[in-house]
């Protein structure tokens, strides 16, 4: 009785909280707001197929239109998409234009500017076409989250930003997929010490492909509030304070593709909220720490191509939240795979990167507990014996790069339960016998690498025609006899790549006369 009659009370207060909403009236807008708008939306043209790089994007800005001809409605601009007023004084105090498709560039006298009471500028996913950021940016001063990312700015970042002490998140960053930006924004003039400086309230802090050029001040580490650190291929070197790593609030941490950066992982706090980290190619070293096992909030961790050493920590068994995890490219010890008894207790991976890693031993039939596994990787190591049958039945796998390896057995006709794959690369083993007709049921597969094996027996090209989504084919280096095939008004995938060398072939291969994508054979 007292439960239903609680959530009778919570309804009726939804209701009540629902009238009140839809009573609100739209702020009036303050006209010298709009006329801004209006003259900074005509400072721009609209080019939806090249200004932003999201799928989804489209023009906001076309909302942006006076309710009717010649008549300036005091309260329009307030209800125009992307536009935020405050409720009392009806002056905008928020702008996203991200993903708006806008091309042109932008200076200092642009209208943007006299929207003084900004709160949060988001024009992120744009093409100013080369153009400096304003310093005009200084002039609004009441900015907490300013994002300008893969906007296509280029130049120095000017000294008016860290003069902003409001700010709680900056994004100037460049998206990796986006060559349009890549390194154009410089932060060599200002420096990333100065930058921070004064901007003791950010939480969220990202220049990722800007050229700073510089070591990691050890100032960052007085952000205390920061929970957001992005600075990829930033061209960072020198030590990395480890003093930041335990910053109270920190979730997210990516310093990828800074070659020369160096640096340790510091022993963690239990209490630690670190959900993400990041250290792809770069020179950090030393041993993992036992401590890494505490981060009991860590959902992703990524340190391969780095120069990290010693013995995988046990500890690990605890990161029960793991969905991502790589170690490869790494010099560690020399040890078995089936000695890592805490690796098979992680049940929530789905992407697996121990390749390079010094491994040696079988796979073990443990490895079925990662029943939510999409992607593996065991390749480079010096791993022995057969496929185990738990391996080839793990439901979601995709991706299995098994290359370079000791391996052997014959690839079983138990492979065609891999439904999801799409990426299959055996290469670089000891395995023998025939490849079974039954993998041309694998209709998912993309990528399929069995070259430089002792495989044999004959095989038909006609087998590899039906599995239409199929780009590269690599059975050279085996003792296989191919047969050019005879299927006549079959359409054949359209393959990038043809590896056949040593495979005893004895006419061309008719269907490579309708590949129009063939880059290599």
């Amino acid at each position: 009785m007292c439960s239903s009659l609680y959530f009778l009370v919570l309804f009726v207060q939804l209701l009540c909280s629902q009238s009140r909403s839809q009573s609100v009236p739209v702020p009036q807008c303050d006209g010298a707001d709009m006329s801004a708008l209006l003259q900074f939306k005509n400072s721009f043209t609209v080019d939806r197929g090249f200004a932003s790089r999201d799928p989804l994007a489209y023009p906001k800005t076309e909302s942006w239109k006076l309710e009717s001809a010649g008549n300036v409605s005091s309260s329009s601009c307030c209800s125009w998409e992307g536009v935020e007023c405050d409720n009392s004084t009806g002056r905008i105090i928020a702008l996203n234009l991200s993903s708006s498709c806008l091309y042109g560039s932008i200076n200092s006298n642009s209208s943007l500017f006299r929207l003084v009471h900004l709160q949060r500028l988001n024009l992120a996913d744009n093409h100013f076409n080369n153009s400096e950021i304003p310093s005009g940016v200084g002039l609004l001063s009441s900015l907490t989250h300013l994002n300008l990312s893969s906007s296509v700015f280029s130049g120095q970042i000017p000294t008016e930003i860290s003069k902003l002490t409001k700010l709680v998140t900056l994004d100037l960053g460049c998206n990796g997929t986006s060559e349009l930006c890549a390194g154009l924004l410089k932060l060599r003039s200002l420096g990333l010490t100065n930058l921070v400086q004064n901007l003791s309230n950010l939480q969220v802090l990202a220049l990722d492909n800007v050229d700073l050029s510089s070591e990691v001040p050890v100032r960052v580490a007085n952000l205390s509030s920061l929970t957001y650190l992005s600075l990829e291929s930033c061209g960072l070197y020198g030590v990395f304070p480890a003093s930041i790593f335990r910053l109270p609030k920190l979730e997210y941490v990516s310093l990828v593709s800074n070659g020369n950066l160096t640096g340790h992982l510091p022993e963690f706090n239990s209490t630690s909220p670190l959900q993400f980290l990041q250290l792809s190619t770069t020179s950090f070293s030393g041993e993992l720490p036992d401590s890494l096992g505490d981060l009991q909030s860590l959902k992703f961790l990524n340190v391969e191509r780095c120069n990290f050493s010693g013995s995988f920590p046990s500890s690990f068994s605890n990161l029960t939240e793991l969905t991502y995890l790589s170690f490869r490219g790494n010099p560690f010890t020399a040890q078995r795979l089936d000695s890592l008894p805490w690796l098979w207790k992680l049940a929530k991976l789905d992407t697996l990167y121990i390749g390079q890693t010094n491994l040696q031993g079988k796979i073990p039939s443990s490895i079925g507990n990662l029943s939510h596994l999409v992607t593996l990787g065991l390749a480079g190591n010096e791993l022995e014996g057969e496929i185990p049958p738990e391996l080839v039945n793990l439901p979601r796998l995709a991706k299995l790069n098994l290359w370079d390896n000791q391996l052997s057995g014959h690839i079983t006709s138990c492979l065609t339960n891999m439904t999801q794959i799409s990426f299959l690369d055996l290469s670089s083993n000891y395995f023998d016998g025939p490849i079974p007709s039954s993998v041309s049921q694998l209709q998912n597969l993309q990528f399929l690498w069995l070259f430089g094996n002792l495989l044999s027996g004959i095989v038909e090209l006609d087998t590899f025609l039906q599995m239409k989504r199929l780009q590269i084919l690599q059975l050279s280096w085996n003792e296989l006899s191919c047969l050019a095939g005879t299927k006549q008004n079959v359409t054949p995938p359209q393959l990038l790549l043809l590896g056949l060398g040593s495979c005893n072939l004895s006419e061309f291969p008719s269907f490579l006369k309708d590949q129009t994508q063939m880059g290599r054979i």
